[in-house]
């Protein structure tokens, strides 16, 4: 009698605890272990917005290209691929366990004529922006991340120590430069010492030389600028290229006007209108050099001041 009571009320703990597990809340979302999970479909894995700027600056870091280097926080494992981009994952099992891009190699940054950081721009979402890395370079025995904080929201800041940042002139920018780039570096500075520009268009000038060179990148707004001015056929900074533009089309016009007699196509010209392309090309190129660069001769000796002071 006293088995049959111990048996019965086993069975009623059991199910109770049968009922009481009934009642746990079920979590629908799969369990990923990280969206780092080698095992997850391609689709989940980390996609960036964009491709990497090419490589530039200092020769001797683009060894440095092939190569990933990793620093674990608390949780965080951070990971820096120079020229590429950086990345954050959370080193945990939990199933919604963080794991993106906290940017995508954009450009250098600049100071006093030296490569001072890596920007990693345009990673993943982070609220009303995208978040972005500053990767500082310093001198070390070995190639490894250092140190890592976030100063800001989604605004990280990374160190990177090696010893291809250990000599003096190691992360100069001027001897990165082409030729052709260098002697429009000197003539800023000649300028500068001439106080023919401000110390303002001096830096503008300086940036410049560095977008051409492809150590900035240039921005979006600068770029449909640039393809404007192209289309401006008719505004030219010198005589002698007006001349050239002024060659280069009459032989154009030329040779459409023999298409013409070549099928039989008669071609008139109003004589009563002046703004044909002949006759707004020939006013062009007689016009005195002072009207041109938009300044009189006499108020600047070297001709180019007034060029200077219209685009500061």
């Amino acid at each position: 009698m006293a088995a049959w009571a111990l048996l019965l009320a086993l069975l009623n703990a059991g199910f109770g605890l049968f009922t009481s597990a009934g009642k746990m809340k079920i979590v629908e979302e799969p369990n990923t272990f990280g969206l780092n999970n080698p095992f997850l479909p391609q689709t989940n894995r980390l996609l960036p917005k964009m491709a990497p700027s090419p490589i530039s600056g200092p020769a001797h870091l683009f060894r440095l290209a092939d190569k990933c280097f990793s620093f674990v926080e608390s949780t965080y494992k951070y990971e820096f691929c120079p020229f590429h981009n950086v990345t954050q994952h959370e080193q945990t099992f939990r199933w919604n366990a963080y794991s993106g891009i906290l940017g995508i190699w954009h450009e250098w940054e600049i100071y006093n004529n030296t490569f001072v950081g890596m920007w990693m721009r345009e990673g993943d979402s982070c609220e009303t922006k995208n978040r972005e890395t500053k990767v500082l370079l310093i001198c070390g025995k070995n190639n490894k991340l250092a140190h890592v904080s976030e100063p800001s929201t989604c605004v990280y800041s990374l160190t990177f120590e090696t010893p291809l940042a250990c000599h003096p002139h190691s992360l100069l920018v001027y001897p990165t430069l082409t030729e052709v780039l260098r002697r429009k570096w000197d003539e800023a500075e000649q300028s500068l010492y001439d106080e023919l520009i401000t110390e303002q268009g001096y830096k503008k000038l300086l940036k410049e030389i560095f977008e051409e060179a492809g150590l900035l990148r240039a921005t979006e707004e600068k770029e449909i600028e640039k393809k404007n001015k192209k289309l401006k056929s008719l505004e030219f900074e010198t005589v002698e290229k007006c001349n050239k533009e002024y060659k280069k089309l009459s032989k154009e016009i030329k040779r459409l006007k023999d298409l013409l007699t070549e099928h039989g196509i008669v071609y008139e010209r109003n004589s009563a209108e002046n703004t044909s392309a002949e006759h707004v090309i020939h006013k062009v190129v007689t016009t005195k050099p002072s009207v041109l660069n938009g300044s009189k001769a006499n108020e600047h000796p070297r001709g180019d001041a007034g060029i200077w002071n219209d685009t500061l």
